[in-house]
Protein backbone atom coordinates (compact mmCIF):
# COMPACT_ATOMS: atom_id res chain seq x y z
CA UNK A 1 0.00 0.00 0.00
CA UNK A 2 0.91 3.68 0.03
CA UNK A 3 1.43 5.02 3.53
CA UNK A 4 1.39 8.81 3.88
CA UNK A 5 2.23 9.95 7.42
CA UNK A 6 2.01 13.59 8.56
CA UNK A 7 3.31 14.86 5.22
CA UNK A 8 3.91 18.56 4.74
CA UNK A 9 5.30 20.41 1.70
CA UNK A 10 6.26 24.09 1.53
CA UNK A 11 7.81 25.98 -1.37
CA UNK A 12 10.32 28.75 -0.74
CA UNK A 13 9.79 31.01 2.24
CA UNK A 14 6.00 31.06 2.07
CA UNK A 15 4.23 30.62 5.40
CA UNK A 16 1.33 28.70 3.79
CA UNK A 17 2.27 25.07 2.99
CA UNK A 18 1.04 23.51 -0.26
CA UNK A 19 0.46 20.25 1.66
CA UNK A 20 -0.17 20.40 5.40
CA UNK A 21 -0.13 17.31 7.66
CA UNK A 22 -1.73 14.72 5.34
CA UNK A 23 -2.04 11.18 6.72
CA UNK A 24 -3.76 8.44 4.68
CA UNK A 25 -3.26 4.82 3.64
CA UNK A 26 -4.07 3.92 0.02
CA UNK A 27 -4.81 0.26 -0.72
CA UNK A 28 -4.18 -1.91 -3.82
CA UNK A 29 -6.98 -3.11 -6.07
CA UNK A 30 -8.97 0.12 -5.94
CA UNK A 31 -9.13 3.60 -7.43
CA UNK A 32 -8.42 6.40 -4.97
CA UNK A 33 -9.46 9.86 -6.11
CA UNK A 34 -7.80 13.12 -5.07
CA UNK A 35 -10.14 16.09 -5.43
CA UNK A 36 -10.28 19.69 -4.33
CA UNK A 37 -10.47 23.28 -5.60
CA UNK A 38 -7.71 24.89 -7.67
CA UNK A 39 -4.61 25.28 -5.52
CA UNK A 40 -5.73 22.59 -3.05
CA UNK A 41 -2.45 20.65 -3.43
CA UNK A 42 -3.66 17.74 -5.58
CA UNK A 43 -0.82 17.75 -8.11
CA UNK A 44 1.76 18.45 -5.37
CA UNK A 45 0.62 15.33 -3.49
CA UNK A 46 0.77 13.17 -6.63
CA UNK A 47 4.33 14.39 -7.29
CA UNK A 48 5.31 13.64 -3.70
CA UNK A 49 4.02 10.07 -4.05
CA UNK A 50 5.96 9.71 -7.34
CA UNK A 51 9.17 10.91 -5.70
CA UNK A 52 9.34 13.95 -7.98
CA UNK A 53 9.23 16.18 -4.89
CA UNK A 54 10.60 15.65 -1.39
CA UNK A 55 8.31 16.33 1.58
CA UNK A 56 9.31 19.16 3.92
CA UNK A 57 8.17 16.97 6.78
CA UNK A 58 6.65 13.51 7.26
CA UNK A 59 7.17 10.31 5.29
CA UNK A 60 5.72 8.48 2.28
CA UNK A 61 6.20 4.74 1.72
CA UNK A 62 5.14 3.02 -1.50
CA UNK A 63 5.03 -0.77 -1.20
CA UNK A 64 7.60 -0.43 1.58
CA UNK A 65 9.95 1.90 -0.35
CA UNK A 66 10.76 5.31 1.10
CA UNK A 67 9.83 8.03 -1.44
CA UNK A 68 13.04 9.99 -0.73
CA UNK A 69 15.68 7.33 -0.07
CA UNK A 70 14.43 4.67 -2.49
CA UNK A 71 12.97 6.72 -5.34
CA UNK A 72 14.49 4.57 -8.16
CA UNK A 73 12.79 1.46 -6.74
CA UNK A 74 9.40 3.26 -6.74
CA UNK A 75 9.86 4.41 -10.34
CA UNK A 76 10.53 0.82 -11.41
CA UNK A 77 7.04 -0.22 -10.25
CA UNK A 78 5.21 3.01 -11.16
CA UNK A 79 3.31 4.32 -14.18
CA UNK A 80 2.78 8.08 -14.25
CA UNK A 81 0.52 10.13 -16.51
CA UNK A 82 1.11 13.87 -15.94
CA UNK A 83 -1.51 16.60 -16.01
CA UNK A 84 -0.48 17.92 -19.41
CA UNK A 85 0.04 15.72 -22.46
CA UNK A 86 3.62 14.61 -21.82
CA UNK A 87 4.41 12.74 -25.03
CA UNK A 88 6.32 13.88 -28.11
CA UNK A 89 3.76 15.45 -30.44
CA UNK A 90 5.99 15.20 -33.51
CA UNK A 91 6.37 11.42 -33.11
CA UNK A 92 3.80 8.89 -34.27
CA UNK A 93 1.80 6.70 -31.89
CA UNK A 94 4.10 3.71 -32.42
CA UNK A 95 7.25 5.85 -32.14
CA UNK A 96 6.11 7.14 -28.74
CA UNK A 97 5.50 3.57 -27.57
CA UNK A 98 8.94 2.52 -28.83
CA UNK A 99 10.59 5.44 -27.05
CA UNK A 100 8.90 4.67 -23.74
CA UNK A 101 9.73 0.98 -24.08
CA UNK A 102 13.41 1.89 -24.44
CA UNK A 103 13.27 4.27 -21.46
CA UNK A 104 11.55 1.67 -19.29
CA UNK A 105 13.99 -1.06 -20.30
CA UNK A 106 11.46 -3.39 -21.93
CA UNK A 107 13.37 -6.11 -23.82
CA UNK A 108 13.21 -5.91 -27.62
CA UNK A 109 11.89 -9.44 -27.81
CA UNK A 110 8.82 -8.47 -25.72
CA UNK A 111 8.04 -5.12 -27.30
CA UNK A 112 5.95 -6.24 -30.29
CA UNK A 113 3.66 -8.39 -28.13
CA UNK A 114 3.28 -5.66 -25.49
CA UNK A 115 2.58 -2.97 -28.10
CA UNK A 116 -0.12 -5.17 -29.61
CA UNK A 117 -1.75 -5.66 -26.20
CA UNK A 118 -1.69 -1.93 -25.41
CA UNK A 119 -2.93 -0.83 -28.85
CA UNK A 120 -5.84 -3.29 -28.61
CA UNK A 121 -6.53 -2.26 -25.00
CA UNK A 122 -6.73 1.44 -25.94
CA UNK A 123 -8.33 1.02 -29.38
CA UNK A 124 -5.41 2.68 -31.17
CA UNK A 125 -4.55 -0.18 -33.56
CA UNK A 126 -5.63 1.87 -36.61
CA UNK A 127 -3.65 4.96 -35.62
CA UNK A 128 -0.09 3.66 -35.16
CA UNK A 129 1.32 5.91 -37.92
CA UNK A 130 -0.58 9.06 -36.95
CA UNK A 131 1.48 11.95 -35.53
CA UNK A 132 0.43 12.14 -31.86
CA UNK A 133 0.01 15.93 -32.04
CA UNK A 134 -2.85 15.35 -34.49
CA UNK A 135 -4.76 12.97 -32.24
CA UNK A 136 -8.04 14.05 -30.63
CA UNK A 137 -8.02 14.85 -26.91
CA UNK A 138 -9.42 11.44 -25.98
CA UNK A 139 -6.94 9.57 -28.16
CA UNK A 140 -4.03 11.54 -26.68
CA UNK A 141 -5.11 10.47 -23.20
CA UNK A 142 -5.37 6.84 -24.31
CA UNK A 143 -1.86 7.00 -25.78
CA UNK A 144 -0.59 8.58 -22.56
CA UNK A 145 -2.18 5.73 -20.60
CA UNK A 146 -0.64 3.14 -22.94
CA UNK A 147 2.84 4.62 -22.48
CA UNK A 148 2.44 4.59 -18.69
CA UNK A 149 1.56 0.88 -18.92
CA UNK A 150 4.58 -0.22 -21.03
CA UNK A 151 5.51 -2.32 -18.01
CA UNK A 152 2.54 -3.40 -15.89
CA UNK A 153 2.89 -1.09 -12.86
CA UNK A 154 2.02 -1.80 -9.25
CA UNK A 155 1.23 1.91 -8.87
CA UNK A 156 -0.52 4.03 -11.52
CA UNK A 157 -0.66 7.81 -10.95
CA UNK A 158 -3.11 9.68 -13.18
CA UNK A 159 -3.05 13.47 -12.86
CA UNK A 160 -6.38 14.77 -14.24
CA UNK A 161 -6.56 12.36 -17.21
CA UNK A 162 -10.13 13.41 -18.07
CA UNK A 163 -9.52 17.15 -18.56
CA UNK A 164 -10.66 18.30 -22.01
CA UNK A 165 -11.95 14.82 -22.86
CA UNK A 166 -15.52 14.15 -23.99
CA UNK A 167 -17.87 11.90 -21.95
CA UNK A 168 -17.51 8.90 -24.27
CA UNK A 169 -13.70 8.95 -24.09
CA UNK A 170 -13.82 9.45 -20.31
CA UNK A 171 -16.03 6.37 -19.92
CA UNK A 172 -13.58 4.39 -22.05
CA UNK A 173 -10.67 5.57 -19.89
CA UNK A 174 -12.54 4.46 -16.78
CA UNK A 175 -13.29 1.06 -18.30
CA UNK A 176 -9.62 0.55 -19.16
CA UNK A 177 -8.37 1.61 -15.74
CA UNK A 178 -10.97 -0.54 -13.96
CA UNK A 179 -9.65 -3.58 -15.85
CA UNK A 180 -6.20 -2.97 -14.32
CA UNK A 181 -7.54 -3.49 -10.80
CA UNK A 182 -7.63 -7.24 -11.41
CA UNK A 183 -3.80 -7.06 -11.21
CA UNK A 184 -3.97 -5.46 -7.71
CA UNK A 185 -2.67 -2.17 -9.04
CA UNK A 186 -2.95 0.94 -6.86
CA UNK A 187 -4.61 3.64 -8.96
CA UNK A 188 -4.47 7.26 -7.78
CA UNK A 189 -6.78 9.42 -9.92
CA UNK A 190 -6.43 13.19 -9.50
CA UNK A 191 -9.56 14.86 -10.92
CA UNK A 192 -11.55 18.08 -11.26
CA UNK A 193 -14.63 16.13 -12.45
CA UNK A 194 -16.74 15.23 -9.44
CA UNK A 195 -18.73 12.56 -11.27
CA UNK A 196 -15.34 10.82 -11.62
CA UNK A 197 -14.69 11.28 -7.90
CA UNK A 198 -18.05 9.64 -7.15
CA UNK A 199 -16.96 6.61 -9.19
CA UNK A 200 -13.78 6.15 -7.11
CA UNK A 201 -13.55 3.56 -4.34
CA UNK A 202 -12.03 6.07 -1.90
CA UNK A 203 -11.73 9.84 -2.13
CA UNK A 204 -9.26 12.23 -0.52
CA UNK A 205 -10.69 15.77 -0.46
CA UNK A 206 -8.14 18.56 -0.07
CA UNK A 207 -8.53 22.31 0.37
CA UNK A 208 -5.59 24.72 0.71
CA UNK A 209 -3.32 21.77 1.39
CA UNK A 210 -5.38 20.36 4.26
CA UNK A 211 -7.28 17.09 4.42
CA UNK A 212 -11.06 17.61 4.76
CA UNK A 213 -12.29 14.08 4.04
CA UNK A 214 -10.98 10.62 3.27
CA UNK A 215 -13.25 7.65 2.69
CA UNK A 216 -15.93 6.21 0.44
CA UNK A 217 -17.81 8.83 -1.65
CA UNK A 218 -21.15 7.53 -0.35
CA UNK A 219 -20.23 8.62 3.19
CA UNK A 220 -19.86 12.23 2.05
CA UNK A 221 -23.09 12.02 0.03
CA UNK A 222 -25.00 10.73 3.08
CA UNK A 223 -24.26 13.98 4.92
CA UNK A 224 -26.27 15.97 2.39
CA UNK A 225 -29.29 13.62 2.21
CA UNK A 226 -32.67 15.36 2.32
CA UNK A 227 -31.19 18.80 1.52
CA UNK A 228 -31.22 18.74 -2.30
CA UNK A 229 -34.29 20.07 -4.13
CA UNK A 230 -35.52 20.50 -7.69
CA UNK A 231 -37.67 23.52 -8.54
CA UNK A 232 -39.78 22.53 -11.53
CA UNK A 233 -42.43 24.29 -13.61
CA UNK A 234 -40.67 27.65 -13.86
CA UNK A 235 -41.58 29.92 -16.78
CA UNK A 236 -39.22 29.69 -19.75
CA UNK A 237 -36.08 31.84 -19.48
CA UNK A 238 -36.72 32.72 -15.84
CA UNK A 239 -34.33 30.20 -14.32
CA UNK A 240 -31.25 32.44 -14.46
CA UNK A 241 -32.89 35.37 -12.71
CA UNK A 242 -34.55 33.20 -10.03
CA UNK A 243 -31.33 31.24 -9.42
CA UNK A 244 -29.39 34.49 -8.86
CA UNK A 245 -31.99 35.52 -6.26
CA UNK A 246 -32.19 32.13 -4.53
CA UNK A 247 -28.40 31.90 -4.17
CA UNK A 248 -28.49 35.06 -2.03
CA UNK A 249 -30.96 33.54 0.45
CA UNK A 250 -29.54 32.53 3.86
CA UNK A 251 -31.15 29.07 3.59
CA UNK A 252 -29.29 28.07 0.42
CA UNK A 253 -25.83 26.56 0.16
CA UNK A 254 -25.62 26.07 -3.60
CA UNK A 255 -27.68 26.31 -6.75
CA UNK A 256 -27.37 25.35 -10.40
CA UNK A 257 -29.59 25.22 -13.48
CA UNK A 258 -30.62 21.79 -14.79
CA UNK A 259 -32.49 22.28 -18.03
CA UNK A 260 -35.88 23.81 -17.18
CA UNK A 261 -35.37 23.16 -13.44
CA UNK A 262 -33.22 24.69 -10.71
CA UNK A 263 -31.25 22.46 -8.36
CA UNK A 264 -30.90 23.89 -4.85
CA UNK A 265 -28.83 22.58 -1.92
CA UNK A 266 -30.00 23.73 1.50
CA UNK A 267 -27.76 24.52 4.43
CA UNK A 268 -27.52 21.99 7.26
CA UNK A 269 -30.60 22.14 9.51
CA UNK A 270 -32.80 23.95 6.96
CA UNK A 271 -36.06 22.22 6.02
CA UNK A 272 -37.42 22.36 2.44
CA UNK A 273 -40.53 24.28 3.56
CA UNK A 274 -38.32 27.04 4.93
CA UNK A 275 -37.19 28.00 1.42
CA UNK A 276 -39.52 30.79 0.28
CA UNK A 277 -39.64 30.45 -3.50
CA UNK A 278 -43.01 32.14 -3.95
CA UNK A 279 -41.68 35.66 -3.49
CA UNK A 280 -39.55 35.29 -6.63
CA UNK A 281 -42.27 34.02 -8.96
CA UNK A 282 -45.65 35.21 -10.25
CA UNK A 283 -48.76 34.18 -8.34
CA UNK A 284 -50.05 32.42 -11.47
CA UNK A 285 -47.03 30.11 -11.65
CA UNK A 286 -47.22 26.69 -10.05
CA UNK A 287 -43.73 25.66 -9.07
CA UNK A 288 -43.18 22.11 -7.87
CA UNK A 289 -40.49 21.54 -5.23
CA UNK A 290 -39.21 17.96 -5.31
CA UNK A 291 -36.58 16.29 -3.13
CA UNK A 292 -33.92 14.62 -5.31
CA UNK A 293 -31.02 12.26 -4.73
CA UNK A 294 -27.80 14.07 -3.77
CA UNK A 295 -24.52 13.53 -5.63
CA UNK A 296 -20.87 13.81 -4.65
CA UNK A 297 -20.67 17.37 -5.97
CA UNK A 298 -23.36 18.42 -3.48
CA UNK A 299 -21.31 16.95 -0.64
CA UNK A 300 -18.16 18.57 -2.02
CA UNK A 301 -19.76 22.04 -2.05
CA UNK A 302 -21.20 21.43 1.43
CA UNK A 303 -17.87 20.51 3.04
CA UNK A 304 -16.23 23.58 1.43
CA UNK A 305 -18.89 25.83 2.96
CA UNK A 306 -21.02 26.53 -0.11
CA UNK A 307 -20.67 28.75 -3.14
CA UNK A 308 -19.63 32.37 -2.90
CA UNK A 309 -22.61 34.64 -2.24
CA UNK A 310 -23.05 37.90 -4.08
CA UNK A 311 -24.32 38.94 -7.49
CA UNK A 312 -21.95 39.29 -10.44
CA UNK A 313 -20.91 42.92 -10.97
CA UNK A 314 -21.64 42.33 -14.67
CA UNK A 315 -25.35 42.25 -13.78
CA UNK A 316 -25.13 45.99 -13.09
CA UNK A 317 -24.03 46.81 -16.64
CA UNK A 318 -26.39 48.62 -18.97
CA UNK A 319 -28.50 46.10 -20.94
CA UNK A 320 -27.88 45.72 -24.65
CA UNK A 321 -30.48 47.41 -26.91
CA UNK A 322 -33.37 45.11 -27.76
CA UNK A 323 -32.75 45.35 -31.50
CA UNK A 324 -35.09 44.01 -34.20
CA UNK A 325 -35.44 40.39 -32.95
CA UNK A 326 -33.31 39.07 -35.81
CA UNK A 327 -30.88 36.28 -34.89
CA UNK A 328 -27.52 37.57 -33.65
CA UNK A 329 -25.50 34.55 -34.84
CA UNK A 330 -26.31 32.66 -38.05
CA UNK A 331 -24.52 29.61 -39.46
CA UNK A 332 -25.74 28.83 -42.98
CA UNK A 333 -24.47 25.60 -44.57
CA UNK A 334 -21.07 26.06 -42.91
CA UNK A 335 -18.58 23.58 -44.34
CA UNK A 336 -14.84 23.27 -43.81
CA UNK A 337 -12.54 20.85 -45.61
CA UNK A 338 -8.84 20.32 -44.97
CA UNK A 339 -7.64 18.53 -48.09
CA UNK A 340 -9.78 15.41 -48.43
CA UNK A 341 -10.96 15.58 -44.81
CA UNK A 342 -14.28 17.31 -44.07
CA UNK A 343 -14.14 18.71 -40.53
CA UNK A 344 -17.56 20.43 -40.64
CA UNK A 345 -20.37 19.61 -43.07
CA UNK A 346 -23.43 21.80 -43.75
CA UNK A 347 -23.93 23.12 -40.23
CA UNK A 348 -27.01 25.33 -39.84
CA UNK A 349 -28.27 27.14 -36.74
CA UNK A 350 -29.45 30.53 -35.53
CA UNK A 351 -28.95 32.05 -32.08
CA UNK A 352 -31.23 34.74 -30.67
CA UNK A 353 -30.26 37.77 -28.62
CA UNK A 354 -29.75 36.89 -24.93
CA UNK A 355 -29.59 33.13 -25.56
CA UNK A 356 -27.00 30.54 -24.48
CA UNK A 357 -26.41 28.07 -27.31
CA UNK A 358 -24.23 25.03 -26.68
CA UNK A 359 -22.17 23.04 -29.17
CA UNK A 360 -21.60 19.55 -27.79
CA UNK A 361 -19.81 16.62 -29.32
CA UNK A 362 -16.88 14.21 -28.93
CA UNK A 363 -13.28 15.34 -29.36
CA UNK A 364 -12.64 15.98 -33.05
CA UNK A 365 -16.35 16.40 -33.91
CA UNK A 366 -15.83 19.86 -35.43
CA UNK A 367 -16.92 22.16 -32.58
CA UNK A 368 -13.78 24.30 -32.43
CA UNK A 369 -13.61 24.46 -36.24
CA UNK A 370 -17.19 25.80 -36.29
CA UNK A 371 -16.19 28.33 -33.63
CA UNK A 372 -13.20 29.55 -35.59
CA UNK A 373 -15.23 30.00 -38.76
CA UNK A 374 -17.83 32.09 -36.91
CA UNK A 375 -15.06 34.17 -35.30
CA UNK A 376 -13.48 34.91 -38.67
CA UNK A 377 -10.34 32.93 -37.76
CA UNK A 378 -11.01 30.29 -40.45
CA UNK A 379 -12.51 30.85 -43.88
CA UNK A 380 -15.34 28.40 -44.65
CA UNK A 381 -14.90 26.16 -47.69
CA UNK A 382 -18.63 26.61 -48.31
CA UNK A 383 -21.49 28.43 -46.59
CA UNK A 384 -21.68 31.70 -44.67
CA UNK A 385 -21.65 33.03 -41.13
CA UNK A 386 -23.25 36.22 -39.78
CA UNK A 387 -22.52 38.09 -36.52
CA UNK A 388 -24.96 40.84 -35.49
CA UNK A 389 -26.04 41.12 -39.13
CA UNK A 390 -22.51 41.36 -40.58
CA UNK A 391 -21.39 38.79 -43.13
CA UNK A 392 -18.06 37.27 -42.04
CA UNK A 393 -16.94 36.99 -45.67
CA UNK A 394 -17.83 40.55 -46.72
CA UNK A 395 -17.37 42.51 -43.48
CA UNK A 396 -15.03 40.43 -41.28
CA UNK A 397 -13.63 43.38 -39.28
CA UNK A 398 -17.07 44.72 -38.38
CA UNK A 399 -18.30 41.26 -37.44
CA UNK A 400 -15.27 40.58 -35.23
CA UNK A 401 -15.67 43.94 -33.48
CA UNK A 402 -19.05 42.75 -32.15
CA UNK A 403 -17.80 39.53 -30.57
CA UNK A 404 -15.54 38.37 -27.76
CA UNK A 405 -13.66 35.08 -28.05
CA UNK A 406 -12.23 32.87 -25.29
CA UNK A 407 -10.09 30.15 -26.86
CA UNK A 408 -9.95 26.51 -25.78
CA UNK A 409 -6.26 26.78 -24.86
CA UNK A 410 -4.87 29.60 -22.74
CA UNK A 411 -4.04 32.23 -25.36
CA UNK A 412 -2.78 35.16 -23.30
CA UNK A 413 0.86 36.27 -23.64
CA UNK A 414 2.69 34.37 -20.89
CA UNK A 415 5.62 36.79 -20.65
CA UNK A 416 3.32 39.80 -20.18
CA UNK A 417 1.77 40.65 -16.82
CA UNK A 418 -1.98 40.48 -16.25
CA UNK A 419 -2.32 44.26 -16.65
CA UNK A 420 -0.16 44.30 -19.78
CA UNK A 421 -2.31 41.57 -21.34
CA UNK A 422 -5.48 43.52 -20.60
CA UNK A 423 -3.96 46.71 -21.99
CA UNK A 424 -2.90 44.89 -25.14
CA UNK A 425 -6.32 43.30 -25.78
CA UNK A 426 -8.10 46.58 -25.02
CA UNK A 427 -6.03 48.13 -27.82
CA UNK A 428 -6.85 45.34 -30.26
CA UNK A 429 -10.56 45.99 -29.63
CA UNK A 430 -10.10 49.69 -30.40
CA UNK A 431 -10.15 51.07 -26.84
CA UNK A 432 -7.82 53.99 -26.13
CA UNK A 433 -7.21 56.68 -23.54
CA UNK A 434 -9.75 56.99 -20.73
CA UNK A 435 -12.02 54.27 -22.14
CA UNK A 436 -9.10 51.84 -22.14
CA UNK A 437 -8.06 52.68 -18.56
CA UNK A 438 -11.66 52.30 -17.35
CA UNK A 439 -12.08 48.93 -19.10
CA UNK A 440 -8.83 47.52 -17.69
CA UNK A 441 -9.68 48.74 -14.18
CA UNK A 442 -13.17 47.25 -14.40
CA UNK A 443 -11.85 43.83 -15.48
CA UNK A 444 -9.25 43.79 -12.68
CA UNK A 445 -12.03 44.51 -10.15
CA UNK A 446 -14.76 42.24 -11.55
CA UNK A 447 -12.52 39.18 -11.81
CA UNK A 448 -10.46 39.88 -8.68
CA UNK A 449 -7.28 40.10 -10.75
CA UNK A 450 -5.83 43.11 -8.92
CA UNK A 451 -3.68 40.94 -6.65
CA UNK A 452 -2.05 39.46 -9.79
CA UNK A 453 -1.88 42.63 -11.92
CA UNK A 454 1.95 42.63 -11.95
CA UNK A 455 2.32 38.84 -12.24
CA UNK A 456 3.27 37.13 -15.53
CA UNK A 457 0.26 35.38 -17.05
CA UNK A 458 2.21 32.12 -17.50
CA UNK A 459 2.53 31.52 -13.74
CA UNK A 460 -1.08 32.26 -12.77
CA UNK A 461 -3.12 29.49 -11.09
CA UNK A 462 -5.43 27.79 -13.62
CA UNK A 463 -8.60 29.43 -12.29
CA UNK A 464 -7.07 32.90 -12.63
CA UNK A 465 -5.79 32.12 -16.13
CA UNK A 466 -9.39 31.40 -17.10
CA UNK A 467 -10.56 34.63 -15.42
CA UNK A 468 -7.97 36.61 -17.37
CA UNK A 469 -9.06 35.01 -20.65
CA UNK A 470 -12.71 35.82 -19.99
CA UNK A 471 -11.81 39.38 -18.90
CA UNK A 472 -9.89 39.96 -22.15
CA UNK A 473 -12.88 38.76 -24.18
CA UNK A 474 -15.23 41.18 -22.40
CA UNK A 475 -13.09 44.34 -22.60
CA UNK A 476 -15.20 45.97 -25.34
CA UNK A 477 -18.61 44.81 -24.05
CA UNK A 478 -19.37 42.58 -27.07
CA UNK A 479 -22.82 41.61 -28.34
CA UNK A 480 -21.72 37.97 -28.77
CA UNK A 481 -19.43 35.91 -26.56
CA UNK A 482 -17.76 32.76 -27.91
CA UNK A 483 -16.55 30.43 -25.13
CA UNK A 484 -14.58 27.36 -26.25
CA UNK A 485 -14.44 25.02 -23.23
CA UNK A 486 -14.12 28.00 -20.85
CA UNK A 487 -13.88 26.03 -17.61
CA UNK A 488 -11.88 22.97 -18.69
CA UNK A 489 -9.86 21.70 -15.75
CA UNK A 490 -11.16 24.16 -13.14
CA UNK A 491 -12.97 23.12 -9.97
CA UNK A 492 -16.77 23.36 -9.40
CA UNK A 493 -16.51 26.50 -7.25
CA UNK A 494 -14.66 28.36 -10.00
CA UNK A 495 -17.12 27.05 -12.60
CA UNK A 496 -20.04 28.41 -10.58
CA UNK A 497 -18.34 31.80 -10.39
CA UNK A 498 -17.87 31.77 -14.17
CA UNK A 499 -21.48 30.92 -14.81
CA UNK A 500 -22.73 33.62 -12.47
CA UNK A 501 -20.88 36.10 -14.73
CA UNK A 502 -22.16 34.45 -17.92
CA UNK A 503 -25.77 34.36 -16.66
CA UNK A 504 -25.53 38.05 -15.74
CA UNK A 505 -24.30 38.90 -19.24
CA UNK A 506 -27.10 36.92 -20.86
CA UNK A 507 -29.73 38.60 -18.69
CA UNK A 508 -28.41 41.90 -20.07
CA UNK A 509 -28.83 40.78 -23.67
CA UNK A 510 -25.45 39.27 -24.55
CA UNK A 511 -25.61 36.18 -26.77
CA UNK A 512 -23.36 33.25 -25.80
CA UNK A 513 -22.08 30.35 -27.90
CA UNK A 514 -20.29 27.77 -25.74
CA UNK A 515 -18.63 24.37 -26.07
CA UNK A 516 -18.08 22.19 -23.02
CA UNK A 517 -17.38 18.62 -21.91
CA UNK A 518 -19.06 19.23 -18.52
CA UNK A 519 -22.58 17.92 -19.02
CA UNK A 520 -23.86 19.64 -15.87
CA UNK A 521 -22.52 22.89 -17.36
CA UNK A 522 -24.36 22.22 -20.63
CA UNK A 523 -27.61 22.27 -18.62
CA UNK A 524 -27.26 26.08 -18.48
CA UNK A 525 -27.79 26.28 -22.24
CA UNK A 526 -31.16 27.37 -23.63
CA UNK A 527 -30.57 25.17 -26.67
CA UNK A 528 -27.93 22.63 -27.70
CA UNK A 529 -26.65 21.34 -31.03
CA UNK A 530 -24.99 17.92 -30.81
CA UNK A 531 -22.25 17.56 -33.44
CA UNK A 532 -20.75 14.26 -34.55
CA UNK A 533 -18.23 13.80 -37.35
CA UNK A 534 -18.78 17.38 -38.45
CA UNK A 535 -22.57 17.12 -38.75
CA UNK A 536 -25.38 18.27 -36.45
CA UNK A 537 -27.25 15.13 -35.37
CA UNK A 538 -29.63 16.62 -32.78
CA UNK A 539 -30.83 20.07 -31.69
CA UNK A 540 -33.06 21.14 -28.81
CA UNK A 541 -33.23 22.18 -25.19
CA UNK A 542 -31.36 20.04 -22.62
CA UNK A 543 -34.72 18.59 -21.57
CA UNK A 544 -35.60 17.82 -25.21
CA UNK A 545 -32.39 15.81 -25.67
CA UNK A 546 -32.91 13.89 -22.41
CA UNK A 547 -36.54 13.19 -23.33
CA UNK A 548 -35.51 11.90 -26.77
CA UNK A 549 -33.65 8.93 -25.21
CA UNK A 550 -36.04 8.30 -22.32
CA UNK A 551 -37.80 5.42 -24.08
CA UNK A 552 -34.59 3.43 -23.99
CA UNK A 553 -35.38 0.52 -21.65
CA UNK A 554 -32.28 1.19 -19.53
CA UNK A 555 -32.81 4.97 -19.23
CA UNK A 556 -35.87 5.79 -17.14
CA UNK A 557 -34.43 9.08 -15.85
CA UNK A 558 -31.59 9.93 -18.27
CA UNK A 559 -28.98 12.58 -17.58
CA UNK A 560 -27.66 14.85 -20.30
CA UNK A 561 -24.53 12.67 -20.41
CA UNK A 562 -26.76 9.63 -21.03
CA UNK A 563 -28.45 11.51 -23.88
CA UNK A 564 -25.08 12.60 -25.32
CA UNK A 565 -23.73 9.04 -25.40
CA UNK A 566 -26.97 7.36 -26.53
CA UNK A 567 -27.55 9.74 -29.46
CA UNK A 568 -23.97 9.34 -30.70
CA UNK A 569 -24.12 5.55 -30.34
CA UNK A 570 -27.38 5.50 -32.36
CA UNK A 571 -25.77 7.56 -35.10
CA UNK A 572 -22.71 5.28 -35.09
CA UNK A 573 -24.95 2.19 -35.43
CA UNK A 574 -26.94 3.75 -38.29
CA UNK A 575 -23.74 4.55 -40.21
CA UNK A 576 -22.29 1.07 -39.68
Amino acid sequence: MISIEHVKKSFGNTSIPAIDNISVQILPGQITGIVGPDGAGKTTLVRLIAGLLEPSDGQINVFGYDSVKETPAIREIMGYMPQRFGLYEDLTVIENLELYAEMRGLEKSKQKERFGELLHFTGLESFTKRISGRLSGGMKQKLGLACSLIKMPKLLLLDEPGVGVDPISRRELWRMVRELLAHDVIVVWNTAYLDEAEACDEVLLLNKGTQLFYGQPTKLIQKIKGRVLHLRGLATNKQRKILAQLIQQPETLDGTIQGSAIRIVLKSGVLPQQLNVQKFIDDSEKVEIVSVTPCFEDGFIDILGGTVKGESVLAQRKPKPAGDNLPVVVAHNLTKRFGLFTAVRNNNFEIKRGEIFGLLGPNGAGKSTTFRMLCGLLKPTEGEGFIAGYNLRKSPSRARSRLGYMAQKFSMYGELTVRQNLNFFAGTYGLWGLAKRKAVGAMLDIFDLGQYSSVSASVLPLGFKQRLSLAAALMHEPDVLFLDEPTSGVDPLTRREFWSHINALVENGVTVLVTTHFMDEAEYCDRIALIYRGETIATGTPDDLKQSVKNNSTLTDPTLEDAFITLIEKMEQSKS
